[in-house]
C-alpha cells in the first residue's frame, strides 16, 4: 500500500508539476518547509544494503536514486521526486544505525577524536520546466572532526536515547553537538540534507526556487 501524500506548505509549486520528498526523515521534511517548498511526502520502501565490494559514495548514490526511482513509479509523471541518503563513513566502513548501545558505543568510540566523512546521495527526478525528463544525482560529502571522547561521556550520551536513531550514533543537531571539534563543509549535509546543493538542481531545470517567508513585524 502506498504511503499517504502529505502537504507541507502553502505556496503554489509552478505550473502543473508536483514536488514530492521521498524521505521518512523528520529532519528532511523541516528543511523542506523552512525552503517554503509546496511538497507531498511519500515514503520509499526499498531495502538499504551495501553490495559486496560497493565503496561508499557509490553505495549512498545508488541508495538515493533507488529511493526516487521507486516513489516515481507510485506518484506519476507529473511529479518531481526529491530524494536523499545520508550515510557516515569512517575509512571504507560504512556507519549506519546503531542496533544496540553496544553498537553505539563501539560506533563513538571508532570515531573519538578523529576525524570521519558525512556522504549523502541526492537524486532529483521527474519533468523539467519545459516538459522534459530530467535526472540529476550528485554526492555531496563533509569532513567532521570529533573531540576524543571519554566513557563516561560515551555511556552518558547514550543512555539519553538519542544515537540509536542516527548514522553513526550521533546527532549534530542535538545534544551531540559539543562532541564536534569542526566541521569541514556542508552542515546541512551532516544533518541529512545538502541545502545549498538540493536548492541548486531544483531551481534549475526544474524551476522550483527557495521561496522564503518575510520575517514577521517586530513589535514596537
Amino acid at each position: 500500500m502506498a504511503s499517504p501524500a502529505v502537504p507541507a506548505s502553502a505556496v503554489p509549486s509552478p505550473g502543473a508539476r508536483r514536488l514530492v520528498l521521498a524521505s521518512a526523515s523528520p529532519r528532511r521534511r523541516e528543511f523542506f518547509r523552512e525552503l517554503g517548498y509546496v511538497h507531498e511526502v511519500v515514503v520509499p520502501r526499498i531495502q538499504e544494503h551495501a553490495r559486496p565490494g560497493e565503496k561508499p559514495l557509490d553505495y549512498v548514490r545508488r541508495n538515493a536514486a533507488e529511493k526516487a526511482a521507486d516513489v516515481a513509479a507510485r506518484v506519476g509523471p507529473d511529479a518531481v521526486v526529491v530524494s536523499a541518503d545520508t550515510i557516515v563513513v569512517l575509512g571504507d566502513e560504512i556507519l549506519e544505525k546503531p542496533h544496540t548501545p553496544a553498537d553505539a558505543h563501539r560506533m563513538l568510540r571508532e570515531l573519538s577524536g578523529g576525524v570521519h566523512q558525512v556522504m549523502t546521495g541526492l537524486c532529483v527526478r521527474g519533468p523539467a520546466t519545459d516538459g522534459t525528463p530530467a535526472h540529476f544525482s550528485e554526492v555531496v560529502v563533509t569532513d567532521v572532526e570529533f573531540k576524543p571522547l571519554s566513557e563516561a561521556e560515551i555511556d552518558a550520551y547514550i543512555a539519553t536515547g538519542e544515537p540509536m536513531d542516527k548514522a553513526g550514533a550521533y546527532g549534530i543537531q542535538g545534544l551531540a553537538a559539543y562532541m564536534i571539534r569542526a566541521i569541514r563543509g556542508s552542515y546541512t549535509n551532516v544533518v541529512g540534507l545538502p541545502m545549498a546543493e538540493l536548492s541548486t538542481l531544483l531551481t534549475t531545470p526544474f524551476g522550483f526556487p527557495p521561496r522564503l517567508a518575510p520575517a514577521p513585524a517586530s513589535p514596537l
